[in-house]
């Protein structure tokens, strides 16, 4: 393994980001909003109930920046040097590799072999690299287009991606066989598919292709298992969650590598040396002592609809990794499978290995089997795991029917999976969820972001799609902040860092947003219809046209920085503004009715989207495709759900306003009394129609970019109850 003399350079080193500009301007905003704030409370009583809900409002708003403030006050992330790594390692550390999807339709068997491959041909020894794939959706497609995956893996991996014609003719296949079923009788391999149903069937596990040299040659392929669960109606599976921990359970029984790399199955793999960067931070002994728990890369994408989720992670994302270091996000992360176990900091001595307090009390038959189930294989492995054995090179063919034990719908009843160990259920955002779970237990985590990315991956389309994923990751955001694995249980006395339980706290209440967001793209419009001043002359005005000013620009800064457009970053604006009063909306609702026992919380995958055309060599995808319903082309479309009826409610409102205003209808007011308001109003009704620009051409367009009638005439009647309690008096 690696030498740990600390005379020698460190593997890899911790680079700080931050900046005293950054951390001025981000205090400057949070002056100016306490000011605003203060304003509002030295003058509560002489102003009407409006005020009020402005004060509530701008105290979230303060609230919110506050814990931004805090969360990129030391931003940083890590650098590996993969030729100190070459020199020092003699015997690479094994790594197994998972691929989750749940369903054949939403996410296209080609994507999953096209992430499968970039696994397979990453540059690591093949004798250390066991690659599982989890299909929840127990489909003979997927597992088809795998077993040719593995042939064309064998000429396809040793030379890498000069075999283009080779490649496209393996997408043909693939989907042709999407249409037609014959391949299903002409092989007594896919009886175990026979009669099953998504919902409905047993435990599968399949050895797609075997590693059996095991010398780590450069025409080897790593291990390639297909497994899908045991599935039976009326049985809460934990969605993807579930299906992670039964993938740790098999790999345990047949590789048992000490480190685990979780990709979904939209996410392929763009740097080859993706698996020797994250063993540069793991093997640095004298910098970190067996104290990273997880490596967690950056999600890149290929195409144009996630500009604003690449923000978000460079500057929140490495502002999280300068504290107790990066939150786990569900896809492109290493792992420890001795921390999944349940392993705390206090469980290890002084060299890092487990602590004699620690192995009597956790390596005792009985309470390993209560743990982790009554399999005594399980068993076995969790004990070499803990232990840090290696994994001994073994058939892994013998193992098949033992793993397909471990997948029985009731192996987990009784004991800690989901609970403390693996990953975490109770929450959609199982990612989240666990990550709580092992920086409550003191271990560290690092964020390493290459150029290029290692990952690259897409992002649903801008429209129903993207808004149900959005929705889904409020949904489960909240979930978090409301489970035992709040943030806010064990504040003070937990092993995470106070900062890094802020950064939980601020990322787990987002959904909470929409309320204040919602009412105050609102309040303008109301304070012109009722004659009420919002924004009062003097001081107050000047405070928010500050602010306003000093935001835009500071995060119209961001974005260019990262090499944005000024499109992109209104775009992105907009978006979130969107999101905020319309998906996260719905997820406070879908919260409400789960913790008043009224209904459960569904997963709906979403639709993945596969590139239309190729880059001339044929073999990646494109960067940055325009599907046509990307940020660039202005494009948004809209369906008849209920998610599009607050943002047109919101726009008709404010079109209103803007047009009682000028008409003279708060002229009709004034003669009933009023504060008077004016144009400061009016200004910030215009800004919001212009953020809310999607919703303002939907009026005007027709197809699938056009508001549906039923929306509209829901959005106009809400608006026109909106209208007449405001100039009511």
């Amino acid at each position: 393994m690696a030498d740990s003399s600390s005379s020698r350079p460190p593997l890899c080193e911790r680079i700080s980001h931050k900046s005293y500009f950054l951390r001025a301007v981000d205090l400057t905003i949070l002056g100016l909003l306490f000011s605003l704030l203060l304003y509002r409370i030295q003058r509560v009583n002489e102003n009407e109930t409006v005020w009020v809900v402005a004060l509530l409002c701008e105290s979230c708003f303060l609230f919110i920046w506050l814990l931004i403030t805090c969360i990129k006050w030391s931003p940083a992330e890590y650098k590996p040097h993969l030729h100190r790594l070459d020199k020092r390692l003699h015997d690479f550390p094994s790594v197994d590799m998972f691929v989750t999807t749940a369903d054949p339709v939403r996410e296209p068997p080609i994507l999953v072999v096209n992430t499968v491959l970039s696994l397979l041909a990453v540059n690591y020894p093949a004798n250390k690299l066991a690659c599982y794939v989890s299909d929840d959706g127990c489909s003979p497609l997927t597992y088809f287009s795998l077993k040719e995956a593995s042939k064309f893996a064998k000429i396809w991996v040793p030379f890498c991606k000069k075999y283009n014609t080779e490649y496209e003719k393996l997408c043909r296949k693939v989907e042709d066989a999407t249409g037609d079923s014959h391949w299903l009788d002409s092989d007594d391999d896919f009886e175990a598919f026979s009669n099953t149903k998504p919902t409905d069937h047993s435990t599968i596990v399949k050895l797609v292709c075997e590693n059996k040299e095991g010398v780590g040659d450069e025409k080897e392929v790593p291990h390639f298992v297909y497994i899908s669960r045991e599935k039976r109606e009326n049985y809460h599976h934990h969605y993807k969650a579930g299906a992670m921990n039964f993938l740790v359970r098999v790999s345990g029984l047949m590789t048992n590598a000490p480190y685990m790399l979780n990709v979904d199955c939209d996410m392929y793999v763009n740097e080859a040396d993706v698996v020797r960067q994250a063993m540069c931070v793991f093997l640095q002994k004298p910098m970190n002592p067996n104290h990273c728990a997880f490596v967690q890369f950056p999600q890149d994408f290929y195409d144009s609809n996630a500009d604003e989720f690449i923000i978000l992670q460079s500057y929140l994302g490495r502002g999280i990794a300068g504290i107790q270091g990066p939150i786990f996000t569900g896809s492109g992360c290493f792992h420890t499978r001795k921390v999944m176990y349940g392993l705390s900091i206090d469980d290890l001595d002084d060299s890092g290995s487990l602590s004699s307090v620690a192995t009597k009390r956790m390596l005792a038959e009985g309470s390993l089997a209560r743990e982790f189930g009554s399999s005594k294989e399980i068993v076995k492995s969790v004990v070499e795991a803990l232990q840090g054995k290696s994994n001994p090179q073994q058939t892994i063919t013998n193992s098949i029917e033992i793993a397909k034990e471990v997948g029985n719908c009731h192996y987990e009843y009784q004991t800690s999976w989901g609970k403390t160990i693996g990953w975490l259920y109770d929450s959609m955002a199982d990612d989240v969820n666990t990550s709580i779970g092992i920086h409550s237990r003191g271990w560290t985590s690092s964020y390493i972001s290459p150029d290029p990315p290692a990952f690259l991956g897409c992002m649903p389309p801008m429209g129903p799609v993207a808004m149900v994923q959005w929705q889904r990751w409020g949904t489960g955001m909240l979930e978090v902040f409301f489970n035992k694995q709040s943030p806010l249980m064990g504040l003070f006395h937990q092993k995470m860092r106070f900062r890094q339980r802020l950064a939980y706290i601020s990322i787990s209440m987002w959904g909470l947003r929409s309320i204040p967001e919602l009412f105050y793209c609102l309040l303008p419009a109301y304070c012109l219809l009722h004659n009420s001043a919002l924004f009062p002359k003097g001081l107050c005005l000047g405070i928010i046209v500050t602010l306003l000013g000093m935001h835009s620009l500071y995060t119209l800064w961001e974005f260019m920085r990262v090499g944005f457009s000024v499109q992109s970053w209104y775009v992105s604006q907009s978006i979130w503004r969107i999101k905020a009063t319309s998906c996260w909306l719905f997820s406070i609702l879908d919260i409400t009715l789960k913790l008043l026992g009224i209904s459960k919380v569904v997963l709906i995958v979403t639709q993945k989207t596969i590139p239309e055309s190729r880059s001339g060599s044929g073999d990646e995808p494109p960067q940055h495709i325009d599907h046509g319903l990307s940020p660039s082309s202005g494009k948004f479309e809209i369906d008849g759900s209920l998610y599009f009826l607050p943002g047109t409610f919101i726009v008709l409102v404010n079109l209103a306003a803007i047009a009682g205003y000028w008409v003279g209808l708060q002229s009709w007011s004034c003669k009933h009394g009023g504060g008077g308001s004016g144009l400061a109003e009016a200004c910030i009704c215009v800004l919001v129609v212009i953020i809310f620009y999607p919703f303002l051409m939907g009026l005007f367009k027709k197809g699938k970019y056009g508001i549906p009638l039923s929306t509209l005439s829901k959005a106009v009647f809400l608006t026109a109850l909106f209208v007449v309690f405001s100039v009511r008096k």
